[in-house]
């Protein structure tokens, strides 16, 4: 089976020096970086990169050994004809390269989160992409860890009962942080879609009129799930999730490091408690590569990818509701949104 070859746009952190920042942190399992995932993978090959500036095109092709360079990302995508295209600027540009690359011809696309600024951002994304029937995955990183996997497969198997509750710990930006915490409290949950959301931005005082903010804010949020469950964020903690259920819970620890598992057994005649439930011990394994070969086994099978496009819209439009319930003074607000104009800038 022929690798498929992966073109990056955007040569900073993600793209290949990402590793170099996480190297001893038991919460990542390198490789971390798109280009490291590519060269520790037999199913991929790094075959282009892009960037406006000239130092970054020279720095990323003498480390990953890659000669073909460029500074316009169209004239490599025609030039190159990847099969996944790799999209690793900052925010602002990430709806406009996702539909140029689907609308050039990729045939899957990786998308930096979160996808869009606006939903009349992320609403061209979806529209280009899943007219086209691509494969297609964010960095939302958790939905790809095993670690996460493991304990998603017991929610979502029944080992804590009915699942009632679902929190995420650790202050957050909104756009750029709670990406994360929203997608991962729904993959951990099966993937049910948001109802409704509020909460508000920080400092409380922040001020919306304009429909527009061109700095991430610190939020909170609460949501409600069309499965009746009740998720929220606390802001403190070291990116931990929970899930508790009607006959027990599962949580991470230190951003995903350790994690645990908890049980309702019988105490007495009356009662009822919770003890510790061993989890069989798994091998932590590269989130990022186990994405980059799911979008090049996705296309070999001709099945869609793990994530998928409709979900990272999803999340994104759970992420833009927190900032239009803060405009509307923290009100309910129910999805789909309807302000698809609401604009939050973010890295």
């Amino acid at each position: 089976m022929q690798p498929a070859r992966v073109a990056v746009i955007g040569l900073g952190r993600m793209a290949g020096t990402i590793d170099d920042e996480v190297v001893g942190y038991p919460a990542i399992t390198l490789p971390y970086s798109i280009a490291g995932a590519c060269a520790a993978s037999a199913r991929l090959e790094l075959a282009a990169g892009c960037d406006l500036l000239p130092e970054k095109r020279d720095a990323f092709g003498r480390r990953w050994g890659v000669a073909a360079l460029y500074d316009d990302w169209r004239r490599m995508l025609a030039a190159e004809q990847p099969d996944i295209v790799a999209i690793c600027t900052r925010a602002d540009n990430h709806a406009e390269l996702a539909v140029g690359a689907a609308e050039l011809g990729a045939r899957a696309i990786y998308c930096e989160k979160a996808i869009a600024c606006s939903m009349i951002e992320a609403d061209a994304v979806l529209q280009a992409v899943a007219s086209r029937s691509l494969p297609f995955n964010t960095g939302c990183l958790r939905r790809h860890d095993n670690r996460y996997e493991q304990l998603r497969d017991l929610v979502t198997e029944g080992a804590v009962g009915r699942p009632q509750a679902a929190v995420h710990y650790a202050p957050s930006s909104l756009m750029h942080g709670h990406i994360h915490s929203i997608d991962t409290l729904l993959y951990l949950l099966g993937d049910p879609k948001v109802a409704r959301v509020r909460g508000e931005l920080r400092p409380r005082d922040l001020d919306l009129t304009s429909n527009r903010l061109d700095a991430d804010p610190s939020a909170v949020y609460e949501l409600e799930t069309d499965t009746g469950v009740y998720a929220t964020t606390v802001a403190a903690g070291s990116w931990e999730f929970e899930v508790i259920g009607s006959e027990g819970s599962v949580r991470t620890y230190a951003n995903g490091a350790e994690a645990g598992r908890r049980r309702s057994v019988p105490a007495g005649e009356r009662f009822t408690t919770t003890v510790a439930a061993p989890l069989e011990p798994l091998v932590p394994a590269s989130a990022t590569l186990r994405l980059m070969e799911d979008l090049a086994n996705a296309l070999a099978e001709g099945r869609p990818s793990r994530e998928g496009v409709e979900r990272a819209h999803h999340a994104t439009e759970a992420c833009l509701a927190v900032a239009e319930s803060h405009r509307r003074g923290g009100e309910w607000v129910e999805l789909p949104l309807g302000n698809r104009e609401l604009y939050v800038w973010h890295v």
